[in-house]
């Protein structure tokens, strides 16, 4: 047994890069041995010649593939030796083919590399010599002159080279020897030669032994028995015109087709000279059954199939004989060649199956190895690969009609995620035939989309006061990718603003399903509205997110009773009124206000009880306590009123408050003295004292008219030169104001129907006495000015409360900016609700406040 291989200077890493890149070696690796090894056998250790380790045998998955079709050989996984697993027959292999090489395929993986080995499997002397038949009958004239040669059958040897038949003897006898003929394709046959005359007489038949040698070690032989005849005279022989003759025939043909007509000619005459054609004893069954021979015309017909790829060639002799007696025969040889035709559809076989191929591979991985076949030969042999064009694969050729399916473009598993890509195998007969197969290549999955959410952000509206734990929503992110990288997990992100709240202490998110749930219960008047961060990961390595904002709105419930804020429910509030009050006189307004918002927040005014119902009436809307009538004598001086304030929730809350009225003949305080303070009366001065307190009320009442009339005519001067006041009352008043008045309170209620914001610009405390100016639609009950007494600015807040009593459906956020001194208050309230009630400030250190319904 022997080993060749190409040189090669082969190292570990330089081999492992020859893989990756798909490369061929350029010398292939040989190994020879006898036929007929046993089963076990050694060939050579495949992975030392391919430079593999042990390990490498296992985890690469080495293995060979036979191109013959049958598996005569594989790998001992422990060794990395080939091994014979089949007998193998050289004679059933290649026949009498002079060369015997089997290819094989040696396929490694991770990654693909095929590499390509032979084994020249050299012949045994195995098989001995033989005759077709083992006695041969020779018919010979008693007149054959001496030296004259009868051609003897040769015998047949399944071996090839020396060990095939190489020469022959003839046992001793009296009248013939043995002559070697050597004939066209270089092959021996034998001839007997006549030393003696033949003496029919004397001996009738002779017994001859002839014996076949091969060339082996130890040789070996086949024996035949001749017996010769010996005949009368008969003096000529048939004659054919050619030795050898020849044709051509398509191995598509049709049965019946005429091949060629032999001609032997006998220049005796009569039956002498009549000649016949046979085929000779020797031949084959298998040539019998394909051609047929008409014995008196000498015609040769297909009466069989053709198949170039069982026989590319018959050689056939045929014997001519006259009929004299005794017979005279000749012989000639006739050689039949079989054209190929492109009969055999090329086959297609995948040498090592696709695996998976990740979506991020680069360009240039091997998926598969092909390799392809055809059993017709020259051009009708030579077959090519492709696949459709569009799909990122391509065939890269390689030996030995070998290809290597790669990639050529990238992979997107969420786009396809598997391939079917057809193979066709089209060979370059004429016409061409082709064959299809198709390859399933998967792409595997690579973490290469974050999760997305269904919506970039989320509204939550949850009612305040419910209980913890409550489930607010489910969020839901979708990842395209597939396993592990499309499992999805929810966390809360943390706020990066110092001043928002952590997300965590509010709310909580189920890792697996991303529903969030309530960590506590909400209070409107604190928390109107907070958002939360949702993240959403996947477990991809790395892994991947998307985020999504929930917005959360607390809605208001009616959980807060109205607080009365004026007068003080918690000490009794007396109030003083003069008999000669006529009907509509303004005794007090009571002001309360509600910390919820909305509806929950409008506030009405009830009298709940009154010692004369008669005499009062109370303001549903303002809480204005006014007198229904004039007040007589016989009106007890002390009055008392329970007024009851309610909320529009549900259900209604409510706060109570008492008034306790003492009606006078005369009040010192005057009407206009902020309410709320309770002054004792004063004593009169005795004699002129009442002189003088009526002369002190007309200057006063003087003073204030014309300071008042002056006032009114300064505001007025100043927005008709400005433009930045208007009030229209067409419909619903209009008040604008291009400018913004140095050291004034500018309070402007904006909206398109509802108010969407008040904004309040306030300036420095200029004077003690301040006017408040408010542009009222038509249908409100009053358009008069209030005048009030200055208190700190500190207390700008509490003139948040009163609006907000004053417009009990309205939801206000306060914002400062120190600098600018701008205040900035939002509500929904309707511009009717704000014109129907009618807002008294008190205690607002404010130089002027204009309330603007637009």
């Amino acid at each position: 047994m022997t080993k060749t291989i190409g040189s090669r200077d082969w190292r570990r890493q330089a081999l492992l890069w020859h893989f990756l890149l798909w490369t061929t070696a350029a010398a292939q690796t040989r190994y020879s041995i006898p036929e007929e090894l046993k089963r076990g056998s050694a060939v050579g250790n495949v992975a030392k010649d391919l430079a593999l380790g042990l390990s490498e045998i296992f985890e690469r998955k080495l293995r060979v593939a036979s191109e013959a079709g049958k598996q005569y050989f594989s790998v001992d996984a422990g060794k990395g030796e080939l091994l014979v697993s089949d007998r193998i027959d050289r004679e059933a292999l290649c026949g009498q083919s002079a060369s015997c090489v089997l290819p094989l395929q040696v396929v490694v993986e991770n990654p693909l590399h095929l590499h390509r080995i032979e084994v020249d499997i050299q012949d045994i002397n195995d098989n001995s010599p033989r005759f077709h038949t083992n006695e041969l009958a020779l018919k010979i004239a008693e007149s054959a002159a001496v030296g004259t040669r009868f051609l003897l059958e040769s015998a047949e040897d399944l071996d090839v080279g020396s060990n095939s038949v190489k020469t022959y003897t003839l046992a001793k006898n009296d009248c013939f020897t043995l002559k070697m003929k050597e004939v066209e394709d270089g092959k021996l046959v034998p001839e007997l030669v006549l030393e003696k005359p033949l003496d029919r007489e004397r001996k009738a038949s002779h017994q001859l032994l002839l014996t076949a040698l091969d060339g082996g070690n130890p040789v070996m032989s086949g024996t035949a028995q001749i017996t010769v005849l010996v005949l009368d005279n008969n003096d000529n022989f048939p004659v054919f015109d050619k030795s050898l003759y020849k044709a051509s025939l398509q191995e598509n043909v049709a049965k019946d087709t005429f091949v060629l007509k032999l001609t032997a000619t006998d220049a005796d005459e009569g039956p002498n000279g009549q000649v016949q054609y046979f085929f000779s004893m020797r031949t084959p069954d298998l040539v019998s059954s394909v051609f047929k021979l008409n014995s008196e015309t000498g015609e040769i017909f297909l009466q069989g199939d053709l198949d170039y790829e069982k026989a590319t060639s018959y050689r056939i002799e045929v014997t001519a004989k006259d009929k004299g007696m005794p017979e005279m025969e000749s012989h000639c040889r006739v050689q039949i060649d079989v054209v190929d035709m492109n009969d055999n559809v090329p086959e297609i076989i995948l040498t090592s199956e696709p695996q998976p191929v990740r979506e991020d591979a680069p360009s240039g991985s091997v998926v598969a190895l092909l390799t392809s076949r055809d059993a017709d030969s020259a051009n009708n042999s030579k077959v090519t690969l492709r696949i459709p064009k569009g799909s990122p694969f391509i065939l890269k050729p390689s030996f030995s009609n070998n290809y290597a399916l790669v990639t050529s473009g990238a992979l997107d598993r969420e786009r396809v995620s598997e391939y079917e890509i057809e193979v066709t195998a089209t060979d370059s007969g004429s016409p061409p035939l082709s064959s299809r197969r198709s390859v399933a290549v998967s792409v595997g999955d690579v973490n290469d989309n974050p999760p997305v959410f269904s919506q970039s952000s989320y509204n939550v509206y949850l009612k305040e006061n419910d209980v913890a734990g409550a489930i607010l929503l489910s969020v839901s992110a979708g990842d395209p990718d597939a396993g592990q990288n499309a499992k999805v997990s929810y966390s809360l992100l943390e706020s990066k603003a110092a001043e928002a709240p952590a997300a965590s202490s509010y709310v909580y998110v189920n890792s697996e399903n991303g529903s969030i749930y309530s960590m506590r219960s909400f209070d409107y008047e604190k928390v109107k509205v907070f958002e939360v961060g949702v993240e959403a990961k996947d477990r991809g390595s790395p892994s991947l997110s998307g985020n999504a904002t929930v917005h959360v709105f607390i809605l208001d419930q009616n959980d807060n009773a109205p607080a009365v804020i004026y007068p003080s429910p918690h000490a009794a509030s007396h109030l003083r009124a003069p008999r000669s009050a006529k009907a509509g006189h303004l005794l007090t307004k009571v002001t309360a206000v509600d910390a919820d918002s909305g509806h929950n927040a409008w506030i009405s005014y009830k009298v709940a009880e009154a010692t004369d119902a008669s005499l009062f009436a109370l303001s549903l809307y303002t809480g204005e306590v006014r007198t229904k009538r004039a007040v007589s004598e016989h009106d007890d001086s002390s009055q008392r009123l329970i007024v009851a304030v309610e909320d529009d929730g549900e259900p209604v809350r409510s706060a109570t408050v008492t008034l306790s009225i003492l009606l006078e003949d005369a009040v010192s305080e005057p009407a206009s003295e902020p309410l709320g303070r309770d002054s004792p009366s004063e004593p009169r001065e005795k004699g002129g004292g009442g002189g003088r307190i009526t002369l002190y009320l007309i200057v006063s009442l003087a003073s204030v008219s014309v300071l008042s009339l002056l006032t009114l005519l300064a505001l007025a001067v100043k927005c008709a030169r400005s433009g930045a006041a208007r009030c229209s009352g067409v419909g619903r008043t209009r008040c604008e104001r291009d400018g913004k008045p140095d050291g004034n309170l500018h309070i402007q209620l904006n909206a398109d129907g509802p108010i969407k914001y008040v904004e309040v610009l306030g300036g420095d405390v200029m004077s003690q006495s301040h006017s408040f100016r408010s542009c009222m639609s038509p249908v409100s009950e009053y358009s008069d000015f209030t005048l009030l007494k200055p208190s700190s600015t500190a207390d700008f807040k509490e003139v948040i409360g009163v609006l907000d009593a004053s417009l009990p459906d309205s939801a206000w956020t306060f914002e400062s900016q120190q600098v600018s001194r701008r205040f900035a208050l939002r509500t929904t309230t309707a511009c009717g609700a704000l014109a129907a009630r009618r807002a008294h400030f008190h205690n607002v250190s404010l130089p002027q406040l204009v309330i603007c319904c637009r």
